[in-house]
């Protein structure tokens, strides 16, 4: 939504449903126990109950509720629910996309923003207008003079530094993630005792990497993979992802649009590069591949994930060939979504992606079973779940293009590199 603005020129209006969920009418007769602490003026307080009157937090359907209300207040105005995502809806020339309690206008103008929140509230809504947005999901949302927006998370940064002792003034590091070290089970290795919460600090660096520093969440990753039983070793390589953001803690998405640039995709995958036969056996995942993906459009970061294969390749023309399955899956929405948008008459650049994979002398066959798919013993035990876009191929709807390891940017996402080829791949990525 904000790439689109930023695209097309048009103006944004941040909303926040006050205590959204209690303002959705209550779906049905409900009861709770007196919380504790609280004493009736007669008889036995725990032979009464109190009846719910909201639709309050805490309820498996509070959620649900809460939504089937914002949509019958959003289409009573005029609007009308996307058919490719559900939080996205439009009316006329202007969009609106919600995240729970949280929303974004788009439109043309700030007047004809004002004028449809206005028409919100008057369906009964309690809605606090927080103009132009500056912070979103604890993102913070900065325009440049240029035209060019940065989105970054200083704060987030500076307390996960605070949760493991560290101070702004502790040496750093370069990358995230050292190249000589393969993270595995180490089961021989001392327990992880630091006094931090391991799970927390992963938890804060899984969100920022999803947020706002694709960067780090190969290294995040890693050390998410052993949260449920840590060793000495994934404290350290914590500590090590830590370090970086110190040095880097001013970085964040750099966000300037080139319409000349379209809608790209780079996909990789890394070949069972964890598998050691010393410790296969008590952790089998090593010998599974890892795939990397990074989109963009207009050159502004769209997507970008890093995520170990459901199943183990048996040749790196089937790890790529997965990955870009998988990258497609994120693909072929976004082009629906951008299909329908243009259909609403919003500017839209380019629907037709071109997807780049890494071109190995070895693994080139990736491509090539795509473009031109065929039966052979090499290939035909690959899931058929993940030939779901040849169809796109064949009619030209997607183009794929081999691009050498040097230029390939999803490379940053599914191994840990040396300081020079991160940083190149980096500044592709965030601008900086």
């Amino acid at each position: 939504m904000i790439i689109l603005a930023i695209v097309t020129k048009h103006v944004l209006r941040q909303i926040d449903f006050v205590m959204a969920y209690t303002q959705a009418p209550i779906e049905t007769d409900l009861f709770m126990e007196i919380p504790y602490g609280i004493e009736t003026t007669k008889g036995n307080t725990h032979d009464y109950v109190l009846q719910l009157l909201a639709n309050i937090y805490g309820q498996k359907q509070a959620g649900r509720v809460w939504n089937q209300f914002l949509v019958q207040k959003l289409e009573s105005i005029g609007f009308v629910q996307s058919s490719i995502d559900e939080c996205v809806f439009y009316r006329h020339d202007v969009i609106f996309i919600v995240y729970v309690d949280d929303g974004i206008f788009l439109g043309r103008s700030d007047d004809q923003l004002t004028d449809i929140i206005k028409e919100l509230t008057n369906t009964g809504l309690e809605i606090d207008d927080q103009g132009h947005p500056a912070d979103y999901v604890g993102v913070n949302i900065k325009d440049l003079p240029d035209g060019s927006y940065v989105f970054s998370q200083k704060t987030l940064i500076d307390a996960i530094i605070n949760n493991v002792g560290l101070t702004s003034n502790d040496y750093t590091k370069p990358v995230p993630a050292k190249c000589t070290l393969r993270l595995h089970g180490f089961l021989d290795s001392p327990p992880f005792d630091q006094d931090w919460n391991y799970r927390s600090v992963v938890g804060k660096l899984n969100y920022l990497a999803q947020t706002s520093r694709p960067d780090i969440l190969y290294a995040t990753h890693m050390v998410a993979k052993y949260a449920s039983d840590p060793r000495k070793e994934h404290g350290e390589a914590i500590l090590y992802i830590v370090r970086y953001l110190i040095k880097t803690r001013d970085i964040g998405l750099h966000f300037k649009p080139d319409s000349s640039k379209g809608f790209y995709c780079y996909a990789d995958a890394d070949f069972s590069r964890n598998w050691n036969k010393d410790f296969a056996e008590t952790d089998p995942s090593t010998a599974k591949s890892r795939s990397g993906w990074f989109i963009s459009y207009a050159n502004c970061p769209v997507i970008w994930c890093s995520k170990l294969q459901t199943q183990v390749a048996l040749s790196t023309t089937e790890a790529e060939y997965i990955a870009v399955s998988q990258a497609l899956c994120d693909i072929i929405p976004v082009m629906s979504l951008l299909g329908e948008m243009r259909e609403h008459n919003f500017d839209i650049i380019s629907l037709q992606p071109r997807l780049y994979c890494t071109d190995f002398e070895d693994n080139s066959g990736a491509l090539e079973l795509a473009r031109l798919p065929k039966l052979c013993p090499r290939t035909k035990h690959i899931n058929v779940c993940y030939h779901h876009f040849r169809e796109h191929v064949q009619n030209g709807l997607i183009k794929l293009y081999p691009i050498e390891t040097e230029n390939q940017v999803a490379d940053i996402l599914t191994k840990p590199l040396s300081q020079n080829a991160f940083i190149h791949h980096r500044i592709i990525m965030c601008g900086s």
